[in-house]
């Protein structure tokens, strides 16, 4: 992969249609999640700084605001959309950690959530989504595509 010459050069990955993040993007991320994200502590291993022969520090997200670094990302991303975007709510497809990650970061926002879900989604998964207000369609993982239903409702 080339690597980026300065702030604001965007590389893209064959293929995927996503731009990849510079430097300059996480710092503004960090200003956008600040307050709103827990601070996580690092805890360094000594098992894992001998096995390796360095340091390692390991960041424990499950101490995150739904207990997961997933509503890092969401709460970036809904920070960032307009105010006709936000009337208009939030759709994301999920069986667990970024179903409650975007329901969490829109309850905050104020801006409506629709999680699609399998319908085998464990019910603590389902009712954690729920309970930070966001509205659930399920679907059937063997014969319903979950993007294409994603898709219709946006």
């Amino acid at each position: 992969m080339d690597t980026l010459q300065k702030p604001g050069d965007v590389k893209v990955a064959q293929g995927s249609g996503m731009e990849l993040p510079v430097f300059d993007d996480v710092k503004m991320a960090a200003i956008r999640i600040a307050g709103k994200a827990f601070r996580t502590p690092t805890i360094e291993s000594a098992a894992l700084n001998d096995r390796l022969g360095g340091r390692v520090l390991i960041k424990p997200e499950c101490l995150q605001r739904t207990g997961s670094f997933k509503f890092r990302g969401a709460y970036n991303r809904i920070s960032q959309l307009g105010n006709d975007a936000k009337d208009g709510g939030v759709v994301a497809f999920s069986s667990g950690n970024h179903a409650q990650g975007v329901a969490a970061a829109a309850q905050l926002k104020n801006v409506p959530a629709l999680i699609v879900m399998p319908q085998d989604t464990p019910q603590i998964k389902v009712e954690n989504t729920k309970g930070f207000g966001a509205d659930i369609v399920f679907y059937d993982r063997a014969s319903e595509d979950r993007e294409k239903i994603a898709k219709k409702i946006a």
